[in-house]
């Protein structure tokens, strides 16, 4: 039976991935320029990829499915092939592009593996997580991971359950208020929360009261062991 676990997040905890989703916004703010000012654009282009959420999940895929149905919407229909070419070769970049760790990160993940189980709970397109797991660099050094659609209450309680783990023994370490903080403070496990400065707005929700037990909040991920270290993982 596995007695503590420590989780993390990938995508803006471990590395950079929504200054990608940024420079593709920008691209389409001046591929729409002359339909759209660029602040009506992007909030378009929210009010899309929100919606589209319960229909295509999360995901480069996802957003880039989100940006074609924009500049459709955008242009009243005048988008011309070529400009819909041009939103899909953007995409294809963000898939092809390298992983790019956060400072620090392989150190902590060694400190940590030394006297904790580590695992990786990601979020978003199986294909897509999958291969930014395996060229990171990093995988060797969880002993479970787990690519799911989302992250929520019954999510996490699954996860713990195959596990055998209980919830005050399990750590969830991200960026995301919304996916990685809230609900495992819920189910009483215990949250580490490291702000980034790009993080989608959709994942920061302002936290209601009684959310409080079980959250701790850092400014790097090098700051983590000695956090670890003041916590007890019976």
């Amino acid at each position: 039976m596995m007695t503590g676990i420590i989780a993390f997040d990938a995508d803006d905890t471990l590395w950079h991935n929504e200054n990608l989703y940024r420079l593709n916004r920008q691209r389409l703010t001046r591929l729409l320029a002359k339909y759209q000012p660029p602040e009506r654009t992007i909030a378009l282009l929210d009010e899309i990829e929100i919606g589209n959420l319960v229909h295509y999940g999360y995901g480069i895929k996802s957003f880039a499915l989100s940006m074609v149905e924009t500049a459709v919407c955008a242009s009243a229909g005048k988008i011309t092939g070529s400009e819909i070419l041009e939103i899909i070769h953007d995409t294809k970049e963000i898939l092809s592009t390298d992983i790019t760790l956060f400072p620090g990160v392989k150190n902590v993940l060694e400190t940590l593996s030394l006297k904790h189980t580590l695992m990786l709970i990601t979020k978003g397109d199986l294909f897509e997580q999958d291969r930014k797991v395996r060229i990171s660099g990093i995988s060797e050094y969880f002993q479970s991971i787990e690519i799911v659609s989302e992250k929520s209450v019954s999510v996490y309680s699954k996860i713990l359950e195959k596990n055998l783990l209980r919830p005050e023994n399990f750590i969830m370490v991200g960026n995301s208020l919304r996916s990685d903080i809230l609900p495992v403070i819920k189910i009483g496990g215990k949250a580490v929360h490291i702000p980034y400065p790009d993080t989608w707005e959709f994942e920061n929700i302002i936290p209601q009261p009684g959310d409080a037990d079980g959250y701790y909040e850092i400014n790097s991920i090098e700051q983590l062991p000695s956090l670890i270290e003041q916590l007890e993982l019976v």
